[in-house]
């Protein structure tokens, strides 16, 4: 049990560090001659605020940066399972689980910028991409609607991080739990449900609280689109 703790320790703290490397902010410093995004627009260190502040090809890039420090994040989750607990098979999702709250976490209170950095939808949208595909097609299909429909990305954010917990769920516990009413299913315990559900409540909420003024402009209908092609 001490080494599979250990693993997750260094999970964690990994996944944390890495989280904490905010793109949004090191790409404006480039292209903006060295200023904070933090200090523009929504004040937001964000890919939506570097697309309204500073440009598309930055916007892009900090979209590719925040999603791909996830994966780090859960490539080195698994190669902590594999380096002290490989007989641990159910362990190896329930690491990938922790490197991306961890990731997440990292982005949303960087220890390199204050604790001030994003809402962390991009890094979140990767760790939800790394651990279930299926629920992760259904997040995507959510966002793609209520963008397409308001073109608002927080209102999409926030549709999406209430139905990530209820999509885990469902999936796991029909297609995974080995206790599950279908025919065909996995073999994972009701403990990892379980876990995977809380880590999914976890995040759907966190994001919801850090959007919590987008909410409030929303329910105000303050909330701007996005508009391709113009210049804010």
């Amino acid at each position: 049990m001490g080494q599979e703790v250990l693993a997750l320790v260094f999970t964690a703290v990994a996944g944390y560090l890495l989280g904490s490397i905010n793109w949004s902010i090191i790409l404006t410093w480039f292209f903006k001659d060295k200023e904070d995004i933090r200090k523009y627009g929504s004040g937001n260190a964000g890919m939506t605020n570097v697309l309204r502040s500073v440009g598309k090809l930055p916007a892009v890039l900090t979209f590719a940066g925040d999603f791909l420090k996830c994966v780090a994040a859960l490539l080195l989750s698994q190669a902590f399972v594999a380096w002290l607990a490989p007989a641990s098979v159910e362990f190896y999702d329930v690491a990938r689980y922790v490197a991306g709250m961890a990731c997440v976490l990292g982005h949303i209170f960087p220890v390199y910028y204050g604790f001030r950095g994003g809402k962390g939808v991009v890094t979140s949208a990767a760790m939800i991409a790394l651990t279930d595909w299926r629920v992760f097609l259904l997040v995507l299909l959510a966002f793609a609607i209520v963008f397409a429909w308001k073109r608002i990305v927080s209102l999409a954010s926030v549709v999406c991080a209430a139905l990530y917990p209820v999509f885990t769920f469902l999936f796991l516990f029909l297609a995974e739990f080995s206790g599950s009413p279908l025919p065909s299913h996995g073999e994972h315990s009701l403990a990892y449900v379980l876990f995977a559900t809380l880590a999914a409540v976890f995040i759907g909420g966190t994001v919801l609280v850090k959007h919590r003024a987008n909410i409030g402009r929303l329910r105000r209908g303050e909330e701007k689109p996005v508009i391709f092609g113009k210049k804010k």
